[in-house]
């Protein structure tokens, strides 16, 4: 039985550099394995730097470039509240997947920048069993989606509100006393 679409909030004990104090959209998730974009880890430049385009972007805006995850990190990918006029997979809950290259160059040169719109590269992925092999060891929290936690939610502190949101104290489960 798939999850997705839901939110996996690591626990504090996950220390993997690619995944402590994430929150990942899952976006797939079957037996065949499952796919996931990590939504609060921004990077150091602006998307519009990291991507190039044929023509060049003219009129870049400082959209930020999110770091998906560590699987191939040159696949962008642009997470939307929007439903878009452009091939794309709907996640539910409002969320749609694409990697357009007309969309992509549209969030690059809108200003302002458009609203509930992320530019990501790479992914998080995993093999069959894998992620359920994590959810069984207590790896990661699920939580429903939020939008505000996607998009709105700044990145260094939306890890903390998704788990005071489920109703836990980060800070405990640093300490090792669990969810009571």
């Amino acid at each position: 039985m798939s999850l997705a679409p839901v939110l996996l909030v690591s626990m504090p004990q996950l220390t993997d550099p690619n995944f402590a104090k994430t929150v990942i959209l899952l976006c797939e998730h079957g037996p065949e394995g499952a796919l996931g974009l990590v939504v609060n880890r921004p990077s150091d430049v602006a998307a519009s730097e990291a991507v190039h385009m044929e023509p060049p972007i003219e009129r870049p805006n400082e959209m930020p470039l999110l770091i998906g995850g560590p699987v191939e990190p040159e696949r962008g990918w642009i997470l939307t509240a929007e439903k878009p006029d452009v091939d794309h997979k709907d996640l539910g809950e409002s969320l749609y997947l694409t990697a357009s290259p007309e969309l992509l160059r549209q969030a690059l040169e809108t200003s302002p920048v458009p609203r509930r719109t992320l530019v990501l590269a790479g992914y998080a992925g995993w093999d069959a069993g894998q992620l359920d092999e994590e959810l069984a060891e207590s790896a990661w929290l699920i939580a429903p989606i939020d939008l505000d936690l996607i998009f709105e939610i700044p990145a260094a502190v939306s890890w903390e509100m998704a788990i005071r949101r489920l109703g836990a104290d980060p800070h405990a489960l640093q300490m090792g006393h669990g969810v009571h």
